[in-house]
């Protein structure tokens, strides 16, 4: 069957236990059921699939171990390399006993670029580039229309999703490296941009330029600019804390990309565990979130994946959160198909539907994001789907 945005839907056979079904990933071969119910069949095979798809880009398939070899404790992997031994990410690497970073306080394997807002990130629909915290936060009532948010894309990620939209990050070869002083420059000599927002791949890796980039546009800019991170918040928690730090003191937000709230789920879909994204998330909220409650320093997104990312998925997030806070904002996201995942199909409505009335059971503001992708252009559209559904 071919699909409206030209892949072919297929059945896959689970590896585990058999069943065919087509919202069963290739290569992946692995049901939602068995990830669950059956780790120790599933996660070999899982991480089997992962090996293969990192081997393409000269990734170690799992976080090197090597007994006595250099640290490196920037994210929750703690790779141990041996020598010549490549991280994770794929930026750190042991020469000669020591740690080689192509990213480091001052250089980072990236490229940046102004992005017009209201931009298209996931805070949008909450953050000061809609007027929101004016006029500390933003330069106008209402949406900023006329500034820019400096986009920071990072080479290199902690995590290897088989449904990253940004694969790119993966030709760490490639990347053009960006000296701290460039990047400041770039920003401060232009007062059309409002925010600078690090992603990527994902910014972990590269924290130390990033703290260093922030912590100078704070000192050095006499003006807003909000500092935000989009990350998987599987960070070192002493970094990832001094990151939220400097979004709450100029106005910016952190974005954790909760993927899955099951620790199998998190592994077979991303190559390794998420636990530490839930720890970061409480430690951001506790020591910061009820300084600037009226301008959230922190939101959750969840990617809706057919056939894996479910509302029972969904609702453990929410309740995670709610019993944080019930006010934190958290978006669900439509899936597009790409990477490894290309054989499933996008969101399907009554998916996004299930996800999103079980997310406000316990979560007073969630937000549904990629809405084109249903063919819808707005939040009141889809409450009104979700009406005739109910």
């Amino acid at each position: 069957m071919l699909l409206s945005h030209g892949f072919t839907l297929r059945k896959s056979k689970c590896r585990v236990c058999g069943k065919e079904d087509s919202l069963i990933s290739h290569p992946l071969d692995i049901c939602l059921d068995c990830i669950r119910d059956n780790p120790k069949a599933s996660i070999p095979l899982a991480l089997e699939t992962h090996a293969k798809v990192r081997s393409k880009y000269g990734l170690p398939p799992t976080p090197p171990k090597t007994p006595k070899g250099i640290k490196c404790m920037l994210c929750s992997n703690e790779c141990q390399l041996g020598e010549f031994e490549v991280g994770y990410c794929g930026l750190k690497k042991n020469v000669d006993g020591k740690l080689i970073s192509l990213s480091t306080p001052t250089s980072a394997a990236m490229y940046a670029y102004k992005d017009p807002q209201i931009t298209n990130c996931c805070a949008a629909w909450f953050c000061p580039a809609t007027g929101a915290g004016y006029p500390k936060y933003s330069y106008t009532p209402g949406p900023e229309y006329g500034y820019y948010n400096y986009a920071v894309f990072f080479y290199g990620c902690n995590f290897s999703c088989l449904f990253c939209q940004n694969f790119s990050h993966k030709n760490v070869e490639r990347a053009p490296i960006y000296s701290v002083s460039h990047a400041l420059y770039e920003v401060l000599k232009d007062p059309s941009i409002s925010c600078v927002c690090f992603f990527g791949g994902s910014p972990e890796p590269s924290l130390p330029f990033a703290l260093n980039l922030s912590r100078q546009l704070i000192e050095k800019s006499n003006r807003i600019l909000r500092i935000c991170f989009e990350w998987n918040g599987c960070g070192n928690p002493k970094l990832v804390e001094q990151a939220a730090y400097y979004a709450l003191v100029s106005g910016g937000n952190i974005k954790f990309d909760l993927k899955a709230f099951s620790e199998a789920l998190s592994i077979a879909l991303s190559g390794v565990s998420n636990k530490r994204a839930y720890e970061n998330f409480e430690l951001i909220y506790k020591k910061f979130y009820k300084e600037r409650p009226e301008v959230p320093v922190l939101n959750a997104t969840t990617l809706l994946v057919p056939g894996y990312v479910d509302e029972q998925e969904v609702e453990a997030i929410a309740q995670f959160i709610a019993k944080l806070d019930d006010q934190i904002p958290y978006s669900l996201l439509v899936f597009y198909p790409t990477f490894y995942m290309s054989s499933l199909p996008i969101t399907p409505l009554k998916q996004a539907i299930r996800c999103y009335l079980v997310a406000k059971r316990h979560l007073r503001r969630v937000n549904v994001g990629n809405l084109h992708l249903l063919g819808l252009h707005t939040m009141k559209q889809f409450e009104e789907k979700c009406k005739l559904e109910a």
